[in-house]
This record gives C-alpha cells, structure tokens and sequence, in this order.
C-alpha cells in the first residue's frame, strides 16, 4: 500500500500548507482529500507536488505491507 505520511512531513518541513497547494498551486481539494485518505492519485500529481516541494518522490510517499 502507498501512504504519503511523508507528504505531511515534507510539508511541514518546507512551511507548505494544503491551502497553498490549493490557492498558489491549484492541486485540487478532491486531490488533497485523496492524499489524505491514501487513495489513488495520478503520477501527474505526484511529480507536480514534487516540483512544488522541490523534493523526491520518497520524500512524499512509501510503500507499506498491509
């Protein structure tokens, strides 16, 4: 399974709220609630957050057994 426990952290780390990536970066709030819940999300998404949070995709999201 692939959480983004880390998105939350990188996050914190670069002072980058869910409002910014709304307002600023028009991730949509369907996009957030998806991230939230660890659901599905499109690699588009993942290498846009990546760029916005200029960091790795294994600073935003792991793999975890079940």
């Amino acid at each position: 399974m692939i959480v983004f426990d880390r998105l939350w952290e990188t996050m914190r780390k670069k002072n980058v709220s869910t409002y910014m990536l709304r307002e600023k970066h028009n991730i949509d709030s369907r996009t957030i609630r998806r991230l939230k819940a660890n659901e599905n999300v499109t690699t588009d998404t993942l290498n846009t957050l990546c760029v916005i949070l200029n960091c790795n995709l294994q600073d935003i999201a792991e793999y975890v057994e079940k």
